[in-house]
């Protein structure tokens, strides 16, 4: 299992790596563990103010990384970025499910288009640079079975799940034909210190922070569907070990939490850890309903096994930890 002290970790030192969507929640909690490991980080992140980024979230490290505002969507200027890099961790995506429905065309340009693209400049510009693109769960749709292992089918239920599934399956590709030496980690439910509180877009859980935080009430539709909660640090180490498992080349992987929880379990949890606070269960809204998947319990005993990873963190440790972080940081976050 991987340690902070993971001696497979000794290869990052004096490396050049780079990060897209570097300043977002998993990108930003990546490159506090690199600048840790000793390698030379370039953070890329589009700052759209739609997305993830805060710079608040690499505070601590700002002046011992690189940093550059670009879009991965800009050929040259991904080009001109990836020249000698040796590791890449993809991380930059538009990841709100309704958003996608509603800018169809914007998701397929950030989560597939763009991504066909990076793989190309990698070919040309940087053909040995080892890569771990952050996939989705989102991909399987509804589930047939649980838990969900990597075989289960794919069948998306909305946008973003397609262009996800499209973006993956070009990495695969380029390994398959190219021997771009990538992988896709599908992820689920990443939270922690960092993640977007203002409103849902990054995921349920950082509203619920918020309305917790302020005293307010907050919503839960439904309320007895089940999901995994991967807390950041742990999902970093992910990427980590992805990146140094040479067994995980050409795969598509998937990444738990410590245990599945039903969201009034996550609600409960989140009002113990804060010491106090309530919620109310309300119906889906009709637009949400619509493309909402349903209990979702993550099978990743194939990730674990071949990456010698597992989460560390249980979620009343992770939720009580993100409360802290934004009891002192809440209005950078707003």
């Amino acid at each position: 299992m991987t340690t902070r002290s993971d001696s497979r970790f000794s290869v990052f030192r004096g490396a050049r790596v780079a990060v897209t969507g570097g300043i977002g929640l998993i990108g930003s909690a990546l490159a506090r563990r690199l600048v840790e490991l000793g390698a030379q980080v370039l953070l890329i992140d589009s700052m759209i103010p739609e997305a993830g980024g805060n710079f608040v979230n690499i505070a601590t490290i700002r002046e011992r990384v690189r940093i550059n505002i670009a879009d991965i969507r800009d050929g040259d200027a991904m080009r001109h970025l990836l020249v000698g890099q040796e590791f890449l961790f993809d991380l930059a995506a538009q990841t709100s499910h309704l958003d996608s429905m509603n800018s169809p065309l914007n998701d397929l340009a950030i989560n597939a288009t763009a991504q066909l693209q990076l793989l190309e400049t990698c070919r040309a510009v940087a053909p040995q640079i080892v890569i771990v693109h952050a996939g989705t769960r989102q991909i399987y749709g509804r589930p047939r079975y649980l838990p969900v292992d990597e075989a289960h089918p794919i069948n998306p239920t909305d946008v973003n799940g397609v262009n996800k599934m499209a973006g993956e399956a070009f990495h695969l590709m380029f390994h398959s034909a190219y021997g771009i030496k990538t992988r896709s980690l599908r992820l689920t439910n990443v939270y922690g210190p960092g993640m977007r509180i203002k409103d849902a877009r990054q995921n349920f859980l950082g509203i619920w922070l918020r309305r917790v935080i302020e005293g307010d009430a907050f919503e839960v539709w439904g309320g007895e569907q089940r999901r995994d909660m991967v807390f950041v640090e742990d999902a970093a180490e992910a990427f980590l070990a992805a990146a140094v498992t040479p067994a995980t080349e050409g795969k598509a992987l998937n990444i738990g939490g410590d245990a599945p929880y039903s969201l009034a379990e996550i609600a409960a949890a989140m009002i113990a850890a804060n010491g106090g606070g309530r919620y109310e269960l309300k119906e889906f809204p009709p637009e949400r309903k619509r493309i909402d998947i349903g209990d979702f319990v993550t099978d990743d005993r194939q990730f674990r096994a071949l990456a010698a990873w597992a989460p560390r963190t249980a979620l009343v440790d992770g939720l009580k930890r993100s409360l802290d972080y934004y009891r002192q940081n809440l209005a950078a976050y707003l």
